[in-house]
């Protein structure tokens, strides 16, 4: 595990700064924000990627399991909280109903959706939380990326910097696993190695749920890797998102700009 994963104020920073430079004006180029703007987070953790949103004035939601994450998250961001510009919920998705007059104009998932079982269930799920002419931004490390299984979370440091080792077969992975994790994190990331999720199989999933992906990027260097080991962001080659196969293996991060709404255009084309 590496040193920022345990620093949490550290990874916040991170998180912000990455959401502020790439994510923030992603959405932008499709959806001005401001004071009237709304924007909900499935798993915001401390609350670094919302803090970008904030700071465009826009009234924020963050959702997370984990109610000690969301202590550091009200402790870092206790302005906005004072000023009631965000507020928190510590439930699963499924748990959680909105309010009938609600209705965001954003919703984020960032490095959340391959923790999610059923991610076509959860993309159905989000049709209660979305404004028609809302979009959802969702990143994630494709499944076949050298650390697709988040084996760099392991505690041994073997583990922790073997690429690929989670495209062993399962029975093998996880007595690897075992032998060297505690119970929690073997289960977490076994639940990964469950719920996965590639770019091609995740286009076939918003397909399935009439979504449309306005825009997508898929990086060979991702943005936050500027902020954890000073390597500047690459998007990958033409030639390389050509070959399925090869996209797949070099895509460290994708992110999409998703909706319903197949005629949101970007800002910038309007007349």
């Amino acid at each position: 595990m590496y040193d920022f994963h345990k620093d949490k104020q550290r990874y916040f920073k991170m998180q912000y700064y990455a959401s502020r430079d790439s994510i923030v004006p992603l959405v932008e180029k499709y959806k001005k924000l401001g004071e009237n703007t709304s924007v909900m987070e499935i798993g915001c953790a401390e609350g670094g990627v919302l803090k970008a949103f904030l700071e465009k004035s826009s009234y924020c939601l963050g959702v997370e399991l984990m109610e000690g994450r969301l202590l550091r998250a009200k402790e870092f961001l206790h302005d906005y909280v004072q000023k009631k510009q965000i507020d928190f919920v510590a439930k699963d998705i499924y748990d959680f109903s909105p309010k009938k007059e609600e209705g965001f104009d954003v919703i984020v998932l960032k490095d959340v959706i391959e923790h999610i079982p059923n991610q076509e269930k959860l993309l159905n799920r989000l049709n209660l939380f979305l404004k028609k002419d809302g979009l959802i931004f969702i990143g994630f490390p494709s499944w076949y990326m050298p650390f697709g299984g988040h084996q760099q979370m392991c505690k041994n440091k073997f583990l922790s910097k073997t690429p690929y080792l989670h495209l062993l077969p399962r029975f093998l992975y996880k007595a690897i696993l075992k032998a060297f994790n505690d119970r929690k994190q073997l289960q977490n990331l076994l639940d990964i190695y469950d719920t996965g999720i590639s770019t091609k199989r995740f286009e076939r999933i918003l397909k399935r749920t009439n979504y449309t992906y306005l825009e997508k990027t898929l990086y060979f260097i991702p943005p936050i890797y500027y902020y954890k080991f000073k390597k500047k962001q690459r998007v990958l080659h033409p030639i390389v998102c050509s070959i399925p196969l090869f996209r797949e293996f070099f895509t460290m991060s994708a992110y999409y700009i998703v909706s319903k709404n197949k005629n949101l255009k970007q800002l910038s084309d309007e007349k």
